[in-house]
């Protein structure tokens, strides 16, 4: 069954493995996480429970938030997401999630807001390459044809500039390098999307190699 918890991209360091080798990896802190509520096929046609982590200060939270907190016992939460497919039986509402659900060796899913790069070129939006930089070219660092004369309109999809960044990304297949729960953190064998401080969601892959 899945496995998850939520947590907080602290930044990227490297460790020595026990064989000598020298690997990069992100460092995630994940205080322990509250079940805010669980959703079973009964009621919501599909197992999944919703977790809650990091504190919202209380003139923040309204109304509905604060009293979805009051059920699971807690108090409002600033990052709330669903790890669905899990074994609901083994929660309750309340429940602490803690870093040590996972162990060194495990392979997961990390799912984050990738860094925002504002308004790029088609050049490093879409890795388009570019034109020639001398002997009178005009073309350098342009979209290139808009497409046929005929239809005198642009098709859809067609790759142009525009915002690039601030995406969901979910890279897969991730080693867990280190766990330590003593400092409720996770050492994630390379790097995760978003930048230092964003919230991860770190789940069982689900496509494991």
């Amino acid at each position: 069954m899945t496995k998850g918890i939520l947590g907080r991209k602290i930044g990227m360091t490297q460790v020595f493995l026990e064989n000598g080798d020298l690997v990069p990896v992100t460092v995630v802190e994940a205080s322990p996480n509250v079940v805010l509520q669980k959703k079973t096929v009964e009621t919501d046609g599909y197992n999944a429970i919703q977790l809650g982590y990091g504190e919202k200060p209380e003139r923040l939270a309204n109304k509905p938030e604060k009293g979805h907190a009051d059920k699971a016992n807690t108090t409002p939460k600033r990052f709330i997401s669903e790890i669905r497919d899990v074994n609901v039986d083994e929660y309750e509402l309340g429940q602490e999630v803690k870093v040590d659900i996972f162990e060194s060796g495990n392979i997961v899913d990390v799912t984050g807001i990738s860094k925002g790069k504002g308004f790029a070129g088609s050049i490093k939006r879409h890795g388009q390459g570019r034109g020639p930089m001398s002997h009178g070219s005009r073309y350098h660092r342009r979209p290139g044809s808009m497409g046929p004369v005929d239809p005198a309109r642009v098709f859809k999809s067609k790759k142009l500039p525009g915002r690039m960044g601030g995406d969901q990304i979910t890279i897969q297949n991730l080693e867990i390098v280190k766990v330590d729960p003593e400092r409720n953190l996770l050492l994630i064998k390379g790097n995760v999307p978003g930048p230092k401080k964003s919230f991860l969601k770190i789940k069982t892959a689900v496509k494991v190699k």
